[in-house]
């Protein structure tokens, strides 16, 4: 029995790790679903945070690194390969492909670890050379759970 409690969570972990890896590794645009960001949309992303921060010079090109930094993180979680085709196809056969899903939870992993440590640092060199009262607007930000200049 316990051996069947394993396996059960392993593949409902493993379910929401690849369902958590499509979600990260794609957003949607202004002209719909996109794979990824545009450098224009992300200045126009480091305008509209600066100016709601009233960020420096030096504060805004610390967000661009960061920016730049999440970037690579997506696309080195998204692949090569079209995330959606890649979980198709695990459940393509009579048979959900387990071998292919822990290989790609395997791959998803690597690159998050990979990626991670220089994110982080990234976020920490920004938030950390943010004024008290621009670190107060972004923990209020992160409590209401939108997104900057978000409507509605």
């Amino acid at each position: 029995m316990k051996r069947f409690i394993k396996r059960t969570l392993l593949g409902l972990v493993g379910g929401a790790l690849i369902i958590g890896s499509l979600g990260a590794c794609s957003h949607r645009g202004p002209g719909g679903w996109q794979s990824e960001a545009t450098p224009e949309s992300r200045a126009r992303m480091v305008e509209k945070v600066g100016a709601k921060l009233d960020l420096d010079a030096a504060q805004k090109q610390k967000l661009s690194v960061l920016a730049d930094k999440l970037q690579a993180q997506r696309a080195a979680l998204r692949g090569a390969q079209d995330p959606r085709a890649t979980v198709q196809g695990l459940f393509a056969g009579n048979k959900l492909d387990q071998a292919g899903a822990n290989k790609l939870i395997a791959e998803k992993t690597a690159a998050l670890q990979a990626g991670s440590p220089e994110v982080i640092a990234a976020a920490a060199d920004f938030f950390d050379n943010l004024r008290p009262e621009q670190q107060q607007k972004v923990r209020e930000f992160m409590q209401r759970g939108r997104r900057w200049g978000h409507r509605g």
